[in-house]
């Protein structure tokens, strides 16, 4: 690798949407070619090393090499250098790249011979026979992966930072797919690379290949637009509002129902004793920890929060299983065949074998209770500012639409009133998810803060009684 080469590509990756480094300062230490794929295409694997760490992280970057520079892709030139496969090469972010992109698809329909395979397998699944008469189209507001969309037939998710080992989005998709679950996008295929010798933790989890929800609309953005109308409906309760949204919220609790049923089906559960309890409350009290270092304004609520994670702490006879492990409202989207759960990749920031465990249910029925509660807060912050007798009117109005969406979406997930296991392991969950959010509204967007504040002091105020 030159120095012009990494120049190039550091400029690039530091500018890039997906990047989950902005802010660090990192050298590119290696590169590394994956494979080939079509006439103009190749997908590497670029290495780097932070300033401050020592651990690496990898990021993957498909390209597109032409001799000339190409016309209509000057938006997604990432530099110009000597490539040891295409020589003297202008080279291209090749998810922009229509020519390229058609190989991609071509290869996961098993229709063209590759230039040098390598070490890339394009896995399938059976069941759908792929539309390649279509041309291919970049999603814009993609942040940690890159979506290009084949017509209206399939998806292809390419992941950006790549972690050696399975990838639980593909491992839980492929699952569900072939267990026919209607709450997913079926699978049609993914891309691995491995080498001869490889064993789980070599596997490389590159992209996915999906089906295209054409009538999908983002979970997020339905919630929000309900809470508008009710606040556009000064005269209608939250119950007569043309807005309502408490019918979705109890689909979508039986949808999450479903899918938990189903995971627990086709993956391994277990049963956690009270030393593995225990561990989880220290856990939660260690973050607790953490977070108030970062977010002093936890500290009132710290008492309340122990005694939240004490009540886990003497649990016993906890099922735990495969779930969703990041769930809130923009995981989900609506369909006119109903509600579809996306993105199983789990929490981000936490390692690929953490993702991967076992763990209780409730974890993503309190994520869908704390996005319940952000969603009207949010469109509060962005309404017209009015006198502070409106501004009181608009701050009941969303507690109303958070007490009645989440009162259905929890009755319809459970069935049944909640045991007290039940109680205090959500109650848990809730309030370590809010101590998450304080610390990232902290670092993100400091007039936000109040939001999980609130959450944190009505749950102390129920804990209290």
């Amino acid at each position: 690798m030159n120095e012009s080469m990494a120049h190039d590509l550091g400029n690039y990756i530091r500018a890039a949407r997906w990047f989950g480094g902005k802010g660090r300062d990192f050298e590119i230490v290696d590169t590394r070619r994956l494979g080939l794929i079509g006439e103009y295409g190749a997908t590497d694997l670029v290495e780097l090393r932070f300033a401050d760490s020592e651990e690496p992280e990898f990021y993957q970057l498909p390209l597109a090499f032409y001799p000339d520079r190409h016309g209509t892709l000057g938006h997604a030139l990432i530099g110009t250098w000597e490539d040891p496969d295409f020589g003297p090469a202008f080279v291209y972010d090749a998810t922009h790249d229509r020519v390229v992109m058609q190989a991609w698809l071509q290869r996961f329909a098993g229709n063209a011979a590759a230039v040098d395979p390598g070490g890339l397998d394009f896995r399938r699944l059976p069941g759908h026979k792929l539309d390649l008469e279509v041309h291919s189209t970049l999603f814009s507001g993609e942040q940690s992966n890159s979506s290009v969309a084949f017509g209206e037939d399939s998806l292809l998710k390419i992941f950006r930072k790549i972690t050696p080992g399975i990838n639980p989005d593909v491992e839980i998709h492929a699952e569900l797919t072939r267990a026919g679950s209607d709450h997913v996008a079926a699978l049609y295929g993914w891309l691995e690379y491995s080498t001869a010798a490889a064993n789980a933790s070599d596997l490389l989890h590159l992209a996915m290949l999906q089906q295209f929800l054409r009538t999908a609309t983002d979970g997020w953005d339905l919630a929000q637009a309900s809470v508008r109308n009710l606040f556009a409906a000064e005269d209608l309760t939250v119950e007569e509002s043309g807005g309502d949204f408490a019918g979705e919220a109890a689909r979508l609790g039986v949808a999450l129902a479903e899918t938990h049923q189903t995971l627990a089906d086709h993956f391994p559960s277990a049963t956690h004793d009270q030393d593995e309890m225990a561990a989880l409350a220290a856990m939660m009290n260690q973050r607790l920890d953490a977070a108030a270092q970062i977010a002093p304004a936890l500290t009132p609520y710290s008492s309340a929060l122990r005694t939240t994670y004490a009540a886990v702490e003497r649990l016993s006879g906890v099922h735990v299983q495969r779930i969703h492990g990041d769930l809130h409202l923009g995981q989900t989207v609506r369909t006119v065949k109903g509600w579809k759960i996306v993105d199983f990749e789990g929490e981000p920031a936490a390692p690929l074998a953490q993702r991967r465990q076992p763990d209780s249910r409730w974890r993503d029925v309190a994520g869908m209770l704390r996005s319940f509660d952000y969603a009207p807060r949010a469109v509060e912050r962005s309404a017209a500012d009015g006198d502070a007798e409106e501004s009181l009117a608009r701050r009941a109005r969303a507690a109303q639409w958070v007490a009645r969406n989440q009162e259905a979406f929890l009755l319809a997930y459970a069935g049944r009133e909640l045991t007290e296991q039940e109680q205090a392991l959500l109650a848990a969950y809730t309030a370590d998810k809010a101590v998450y959010e304080t610390v990232y509204e902290t670092r993100n967007r400091p007039t936000w803060v109040p939001i999980p504040l609130e959450a944190l002091e009505r749950l102390a105020k129920i804990g209290a009684r």
